[in-house]
């Protein structure tokens, strides 16, 4: 990838140089110290995200040899300046730094500026061993009691590598959007399975391995692109760090204490990898991932994390636990499933976030969440015709108390323009949440589900099932890509955007639904299908 890619954040220089990745390296400002063999340390780009009006997060991780363990790094301390100017030729500094990259967090660097102007574009960078990093685009968030006229963001999730090219993040970056929104599955940790192309390590179970795949991921120009375009707020799902997890349990149903071990490990490569704040850095098998991210009086969003605290998945045979077989994500109904003890978001979680809502004074509420919400039954793929209806428990299908809790604090609460940001499926989808207590009532909030940049959806009966699930208005499982929203005071317009050929970096797209939802009127007013 070229260094320079963002020296110019022009959009017509953004999209030259996406195209052009693998162009002319950046010039190098000094000879380095020994000890780094004479290599590149910025190999896996630069970040920004989580802004606030005075500031943001700025990430980057020094790898010269970003396919090992320990990135090629020697076992030191190593320390980083970094700048962030209101010009990109850095002309006009607002502030500078120095942080300190430790062995322990893979030589990551978290650096969080303060004292910034609200609502404006900055550049940033780093430099260290005399090396300059490229040079990116981040904007901090309004103040919090400015009216704002509008707010840009992409949102989309599931970037599996081995599915697709990232021509997405490429179309994301020309956007330029204010801020990027990724709802989870920023790696899968599968063993390699060649399709389009193919993981460079085996499934990672331990820190070294779990930065090696994060490095396969990051090293593609594309999504460096997209993260040098924009800052990005980041939750996770349950690629990060096993299939289908649920709180101290694989899919396998594993030993607590094993899968522990692993998760861990998961969390700190993602910590590592992502622009996080110190206040994410894991604790072991902890981290607190949800939080509130505000713009100004127009928006707020509520970021999630509907894995870790979840009650474990209901409806399993008794032989299966017993035997600590795999368990199943695609089930029939039974009284479990409905028991309002159960949580996809731990009870403490869900107390925040209702909290959170109330004391939310913004013009649109945004919930920022992994997997799919609305009730959606699915077709028995032995009985499509005739039935009985199964649910997939991995999402809030397997916790629908939650969801009704939820759903009813907003009504209750008179939550002001409720919606939904949603990943994990590998589809695009748009709903109306309707009353858990007045199923022919006009809805409470909307759901959009972004797409998936590169994952498949296989489901031959998916469409079926959103065709006659209550309140789903569009639903497409063929096409990948990504999701965009403008909200202003009067409306919140969301565009889905379709690759031609999710296997071509090069892709073109072209929108193959988009939606509005009117401020002061529930769900989806209006859409183009």
């Amino acid at each position: 990838m070229t260094d320079t890619l963002f020296n110019n954040p022009d959009r017509r220089v953004v999209l030259r140089g996406a195209a052009l990745a693998g162009s002319a390296g950046l010039v190098l400002v000094a000879a380095r110290a020994a000890g780094f063999s004479g290599e590149r340390l910025f190999t896996l780009g630069v970040a920004s995200g989580d802004p606030t009006p005075d500031g943001m997060v700025l990430w980057t991780r020094l790898a010269p040899r970003p396919l090992e363990g320990d990135g090629g790094m020697p076992d030191r301390a190593v320390p980083v300046r970094w700048e962030i100017a209101e010009d990109q030729g850095f002309r006009r500094i607002a502030a500078h730094g120095t942080a300190i990259a430790e062995p322990r967090w893979g030589h990551s660097v978290h650096a969080e500026p303060r004292g910034l102007r609200p609502d404006r574009d900055y550049w940033y960078r780093f430099v260290a061993n005399g090396e300059a990093s490229p040079v990116a685009r981040t904007r901090t968030a309004p103040a919090f009691d400015q009216d704002v006229d509008r707010l840009r963001l992409c949102f989309g999730s599931c970037q599996k590598y081995e599915a697709g090219q990232y021509a997405a993040h490429r179309l994301i970056a020309a956007e330029m959007p204010d801020l990027v929104l990724f709802l989870g599955d920023y790696i899968y940790e599968n063993p390699p399975e060649r399709d389009v192309r193919i993981h460079l390590n085996p499934e990672p179970v331990d820190v070294p391995g779990y930065r090696v795949r994060y490095a396969t991921y990051k090293l593609d120009p594309l999504l460096q692109a997209a993260h040098h375009a924009a800052p990005w707020a980041v939750i996770w799902d349950d690629h990060e760090v096993a299939n289908d997890y649920a709180d101290a349990l694989d899919e396998h149903n594993d030993d607590p204490a094993t899968f522990l071990r692993r998760r861990a490990a998961a969390y700190q490569a993602y910590w590592e990898h992502l622009p996080l704040r110190a206040a994410q850095q894991p604790h072991g098998s902890n981290a607190q991932l949800y939080r509130t991210l505000k713009w100004g009086r127009l928006a707020e969003f509520q970021l999630i994390d509907d894995r870790q605290y979840r009650s474990g998945h209901p409806c399993q045979p008794p032989e299966l636990l017993a035997q600590h077989r795999d368990y199943r994500t695609i089930v029939e109904d039974c009284a479990e499933r409905h028991d309002p003890a159960r949580s996809i978001l731990g009870m403490r979680q869900e107390a925040w976030l209702k909290q959170a809502f109330t004391e939310s004074r913004a013009r649109w509420n945004l919930l920022a969440q992994q997997t799919l919400m609305a009730d959606c039954p699915r077709l028995n793929p032995r009985q499509p015709d005739t039935g009985p209806d199964v649910y997939t428990v991995d999402n809030w299908g397997g916790y629908p108390a939650t969801r009704d809790r939820i759903l009813r604090h907003w009504r209750d609460a008179k939550i002001a323009n409720p919606v939904v940001m949603s990943g994990d499926i590998h589809a695009f989808a748009a709903a109306d949440m309707l009353d858990p207590d007045l199923r022919d009532g006009p809805p409470i909030a909307a759901e959009f589900v972004g797409g998936s940049l590169t994952s498949k959806n296989h489901d031959p009966l998916f469409k079926r099932s959103i065709a006659r699930a209550a309140g789903f208005r569009f639903g497409e499982n063929a096409v990948r890509g990504y999701a965009a929203a403008t909200i202003d005071r009067n409306r919140c317009d969301v565009r889905f955007v379709g690759l031609d050929n999710p296997a071509d970096p090069q892709s073109t797209a072209r929108t193959i639904a988009d939606f509005v939802v009117a401020a002061g009127v529930p769900g989806i007013a209006s859409s183009n299908i």
